[in-house]
């Protein structure tokens, strides 16, 4: 059957066809998506404004309306951070659905790490024991570990490159204090949630997924994405570390320079690295490899799950 899927993340809009039966690898069969940034560009009090909601409401009926030209049989739509923890992200929500009549999901952060999990799993396969899984989002950073399809213990931090480009980053570049609070704020707050990831034992695996890893793997020497989804990519600790006294003293435009760094994401770039210095640090992890799926891949292979159930 052809699937099709509306992820609004806090950085973007996307839908992706997909060919796909139970039992079988999904593939995909075209991509549209738009760069909204509603992480980035809330209101003060962390609403999101009429534009950017009206933006939203547009670019969903125009993904419905690809979806169905593209014979799309079900449409599969979810929201995470952004529009979950707005303070009028239920009225934008009523918007879209009201618009457009999308069924639209909600996903908690513990849905995120959850599904997430999964499809990191079945990427994997089970030869691969303990997985230890971290995804740096828009809005959000989720920690999953566990043995099974399940894991055993999922967090979910405000921890986002966007979300901690616009509360704790400001100047293009930021300062040096501004970079040293930045730092102090997320390394207290990974480190506050830790235990839960680390009684089950030290992971056999540890796998990274979202554009943000794999942007800084690229920066790193890791393959481009034009070279398949098969090649082994990693990002090691140590390059990690070392990347981010180099972003800091960048603009975002010297950062769209970089390999694998798209100009709508450069401005994120640095907090994603200290998110991901401090995740790999504190979880005394030397290195990770990255997954090609997360969370759409995780959201059709749940439906395709339940199709045989």
């Amino acid at each position: 059957m052809r699937l099709g899927v509306i992820d609004i993340g806090s950085n973007t809009v996307h839908l992706l066809v997909v060919d796909a039966h139970p039992g079988g690898q999904p593939l995909p069969a075209s991509s549209h998506k738009l760069e909204l940034r509603l992480s980035e560009g809330m209101l003060e009090d962390g609403s999101i404004g009429p534009e950017a909601a009206g933006r939203l409401v547009d670019f969903v009926g125009e993904c419905l309306a690809l979806a169905e030209d593209q014979g799309v049989e079900d449409t599969l739509a979810f929201a995470t951070s952004a529009l979950r923890e707005a303070p009028n992200g239920d009225e934008v929500i009523e918007q879209v659905v009201s618009a457009t009549g999308v069924d639209l999901e909600v996903l908690t952060g513990a849905d995120e790490a959850r599904l997430t999990f999964l499809a990191v799993r079945r990427w994997f396969g089970w030869s691969s024991g303990r997985l230890l899984v971290v995804d740096i989002g828009g809005g959000s950073l989720e920690l999953a570990t566990g043995i099974d399809e399940e894991p055993e213990a999922a967090v979910s931090l405000p921890l986002g490159a966007g979300r901690v480009t616009r509360d704790h980053l400001p100047g293009d570049p930021p300062g040096p204090r501004e970079v040293a609070d930045a730092r102090r704020h997320v390394r207290t707050s990974v480190a506050r949630s830790l235990r839960p990831l680390l009684v089950g034992g030290r992971p056999d695996r540890v796998v990274g997924t979202s554009k943000t890893l794999r942007s800084l793997a690229r920066i790193a020497g890791a393959a481009p994405r034009g070279d398949g989804a098969y090649v082994a990519r990693q990002l090691t600790r140590e390059a990690v570390r070392d990347m981010v006294p180099r972003l800091a003293g960048m603009s975002a435009d010297q950062r769209s320079r970089l390999p694998g760094v798209s100009p709508s994401r450069a401005q994120q770039l640095l907090a994603g690295a200290l998110v991901a210095d401090a995740a790999l640090d504190l979880l005394k992890v030397e290195a990770l490899e990255i997954c090609p799926w997360a969370l759409r891949e995780g959201i059709i292979l749940r439906r395709l799950d339940h199709l045989v159930g």
